[in-house]
């Protein structure tokens, strides 16, 4: 007799269907699994066998049994397909009628005992099968996460028993329903709390209006961290979209949803983390810091101290917004368009133009220093600071800085403007960035004549005008002049001291 049961398969953040086929035909008594599972899957026949026994169900244990998880050449990894493999069991030996699962997928891990336990990256598995216009049966703990996909008809179950009570129509489960999740509470300190760096503090508001890419440069202690920190705070809220790509991401990751549903992800890895931990990747690839950091800010500390090979793993999805992992005999593509935010010192020992301490490096220890960044990578950041070391009477006055409320609602009124045209300042093409700059000939001359004075590169060229355009965003003018194009050039002198040593 033959059985199929609907279900998926979790690939990255896509989720394919998988038809779980079960034969049970005469011969030698047994249970053979195919379809290309990885150990875990194929250590569900032990699982399923045991919980089905402990459930109080008959196991055809004279019978051959065949299971096939098809598409054959699609990887199966994980405990997910226990349950519909258990389900297809009872279809087949006739202790469960066929017709029963029609319009229905499920998932879950099976206990020996029968019992349901959840599983990672529910919420791309929900989202599919809503497009597919089916119900999907869950374990109850996993019913919140897959209910955030909106229009779908989620079962939430603890046991194999409950599954089956309601497939036979004895005890129906009740479909899970979620409220709109409230915004996760921010816990970014103010901009208010941060005292002077008036130069820093306006870079940082335009970063946020246009998306642009940020380099902070100084002392210790001179606040870059804290600056960094108040990034998301006066980025805005994220949409109902651009919320669901973020949690399908920490879905996959097997990290929690609610804490952070909502919220600007801020993520900040340590400088000892490898290329894979950053970008994604493993035997079975999984999302890294920059696709956590989708819609949100990056925050790379101690910039020139991570490895030089893993800073450069990050240029193409700087300009892609994406990350694509390719393996012999399987790829994966994870979402990344994230800001970054970068802080260093001037030199290794961090006092290079420090009033208060003389800096102890020798010439050459700074140019090494600083050489570890690339000249591909400084011309992929947009505005580069310098965040001198503050005068004791600014660090104990009591003046306070406009708050981030304050700053946030010129960040929006600015994007509006870019949304007007399609996209943000910082993903705008060649083409679409050129007529929206819309410069003059005298501007496009005087332009010229400073890009070939400080020798910067064509990509160079057109993060200026990415940053002039959200100066004159800002400034509600509608297109960069003159003082926009001086001051983004201003932003990039850090990049030409990096260059030169």
């Amino acid at each position: 007799m033959l059985a199929i049961v609907a279900t998926r398969a979790g690939l990255g953040l896509e989720a394919p269907e998988v038809q779980v086929e079960v034969h049970l035909a005469n011969g030698l008594p047994g249970m053979t699994l195919v379809g290309l599972p990885e150990a875990a899957v194929k250590e569900s026949r032990e699982r399923v066998r045991s919980a089905l026994v402990n459930a109080g169900f008959d196991f055809p244990n004279t019978r051959r049994i065949v299971l096939n998880l098809a598409p054959a050449d699609l990887p199966k990894v994980g405990g997910r397909f226990d349950l519909p493999i258990a389900l297809g069991i009872l279809v087949a030996s006739g202790q469960l009628p066929g017709e029963a699962l029609e319009g229905i997928e499920s998932v879950g891990e099976l206990a020996l005992d029968g019992r349901l336990r959840p599983i990672s990256g529910v919420l791309p598995l929900a989202l599919a099968a809503r497009k597919a216009g089916r119900k999907l049966i869950v374990p109850k703990e996993n019913a919140d996460e897959a209910a955030l996909a909106g229009d779908l008809q989620v079962l939430p179950a603890e046991h194999l028993l409950d599954v089956m009570a309601h497939l036979l129509g004895q005890q129906p489960i009740a479909a899970h329903r979620l409220e709109a999740p409230p915004v996760a509470a921010t816990r970014e300190g103010d901009l208010a709390d941060v005292r002077g760096q008036h130069q820093a503090r306006r870079a940082l508001e335009i970063a946020a209006a246009g998306s642009h890419n940020l380099l902070f440069a100084g002392p210790p202690g001179t606040g870059k961290t804290m600056l960094a920190s108040r990034l998301p705070g006066i980025l805005p809220e994220l949409t109902e979209e651009e919320a669901l790509e973020v949690a399908a991401i920490r879905s996959v990751c097997g990290l929690p949803l609610a804490e952070q549903w909502g919220r600007r992800p801020f993520r900040a890895p340590h400088h000892t983390a490898s290329a894979v931990a950053l970008v994604g990747g493993g035997s079975w690839p999984r999302p890294g810091e920059i696709s956590l950091a989708h819609h949100g800010v990056l925050f790379l500390d101690e910039l020139p101290e991570f490895s030089r090979h893993v800073l450069e793993v990050m240029r193409e999805p700087m300009e892609s917004g994406r990350i694509h992992i390719a393996r012999a005999n399987h790829e994966r593509k994870f979402p990344a368009r994230f800001q970054l935010v970068a802080a260093m010192n001037p030199c290794p020992c961090g006092h290079l133009g420090d009033p208060r301490q003389a800096c102890q490096c020798t010439a050459a220890q700074i140019q090494r220093y600083q050489s570890r960044l690339s000249g591909p990578l400084l011309d992929r950041i947009d505005l580069q600071i310098e965040v001198p070391a503050l005068p004791p009477e600014q660090l104990t006055s009591r003046e306070v800085g406009e708050s981030s409320a304050v700053v946030r609602s010129r960040v929006m009124a600015a994007r509006e403007r870019q949304y007007a045209r399609g996209a943000l300042n910082a993903h705008l093409g060649g083409r679409e960035l050129e007529a929206a700059c819309a410069l003059s000939t005298a501007d496009r001359a005087w332009l010229a004549g400073v890009l070939e004075r400080l020798r910067l590169s064509a990509r160079a060229y057109h993060r200026v005008l990415r940053v002039a355009l959200t100066l004159a965003d800002l400034a509600e003018k509608p297109h960069p002049e003159r003082g926009e194009l001086m001051e983004a050039i201003g932003y990039r002198q850090l990049d030409r001291q990096l260059r030169q040593g």
